[in-house]
């Protein structure tokens, strides 16, 4: 983080500045510490923002007090929410307007399922009493696995799936789910290749998972694949490489879905045409410059260029016996039959 907010800023620009500002004037006045729910989308967001509330004390010189106040009487909760938001509602919205006899120009649309686990000690519950409402939110000791779950189960099985979804025609996640074959893709990766890999309790992961299943085939909400594709490869790394090395870690052999799915991402960024018209491919300068360079490539270089980029995968990929050959008869398939087609064998 780059501290640029100065004391005497009124007010800060950036919201750790702001925080620790707020927070100042309150220990000042003799005021209570709070309870801080942290919601930034980053891992242990909780203990990053504390960390850049430490930072801005130190560089303006507040007094010891203080940040022992700040310490002692503030508890920053790292917190993981999982809600599918799709965008505005614009074709329902009028007739919603008419029924409410005003114009919300707010609106959104998002499923009905909804969580969000807070991490810190159970004594935040007679503050705050999420329970006693209905609400479905959960304090807990530790977020991680629960982060770990949706990341790998939901966010995963959307990488995993949507490249490859949209190539074999598809254009938003409810349709993926009617169609046998994408959908066997899908629960096999997910149940076969993801779970294996994780440490919650069995039961728990495989109602999780089903739950994920309902929510994509949601009739009300269209999750538009070109959307989710939106910086896979940040993606992909973060939501599916996870479980391929761990998969290959516990059992030892290459999970021929996830690994399909890199096959598919490549593709994917590589093709940027479907049926003769082009699709926007969304990410960083330098990702899309790199697959520009390997335009002409055969399907076994490309497999060899992506796989050995360090700068996609910090050297994680390229250590694995037999990726490179594996995702390389998988770009050959896929040239052979075509997207579908390639899906379909590969969910048997």
């Amino acid at each position: 983080m780059t501290l640029h907010c100065k004391r005497d800023d009124a007010p800060p620009s950036s919201f750790p500045a702001k925080l620790t500002a707020m927070l100042y004037e309150r220990w000042r006045k003799g005021g209570r510490g709070f309870i801080i729910l942290s919601c930034e989308l980053i891992d242990h967001n909780g203990d990053e923002l504390k960390r850049c509330v430490s930072e801005y004390m130190k560089l303006w010189e507040l007094e010891h007090e203080f940040c022992s106040w700040v310490e002692r009487e503030n508890i920053f909760c790292s917190t993981l929410v999982d809600r599918i938001v799709t965008g505005g509602a614009k074709a329902e919205a009028p007739a919603l307007w008419e029924k409410w006899d005003y114009e919300d120009q707010l609106i959104d649309t998002g499923e009905v399922f909804a969580a969000w686990v807070i991490e810190g000690p159970q004594s935040i519950k007679d503050e705050l009493p999420f329970e006693k409402a209905g609400l479905p939110i959960q304090v807990v000791d530790d977020v991680t696995p629960y982060k770990q779950r949706k990341v790998r189960i939901l966010n995963g099985a959307h990488t995993s799936m949507v490249l490859g979804a949209y190539l074999a025609g598809k254009n938003i996640v409810r349709d993926c789910m009617q169609d046998t074959s994408i959908r066997s893709f899908l629960e096999k990766t997910m149940f076969e290749e993801i779970i294996p890999t994780l440490d919650l309790p069995r039961d728990e992961v495989e109602g999780f998972a089903a739950s994920v299943i309902d929510r994509f085939d949601n009739p009300y909400i269209d999750h538009q694949l070109l959307d989710i594709a939106l910086n896979s490869a940040s993606k992909w790394k973060a939501r599916v490489m996870p479980s391929l090395t761990e998969y290959i870690r516990r059992l030892g052999s290459l999970p021929k879905r996830l690994c399909f799915s890199l096959a598919a991402f490549i593709a994917f960024y590589h093709k940027s045409e479907r049926d003769g018209t082009a699709y926007p491919v969304r990410d960083d300068p330098w990702v899309l410059d790199f697959f520009a360079d390997h335009k002409t490539d055969s399907n076994a270089m490309l497999a060899k260029a992506v796989i050995n980029n360090e700068r996609l995968w910090d050297g994680e990929l390229a250590k694995i016996e037999g990726l490179e050959a594996t995702v390389a008869a998988a770009l050959d398939r896929i040239d052979e039959v075509g997207m579908y087609e390639a899906m379909k064998e590969c969910a048997e």
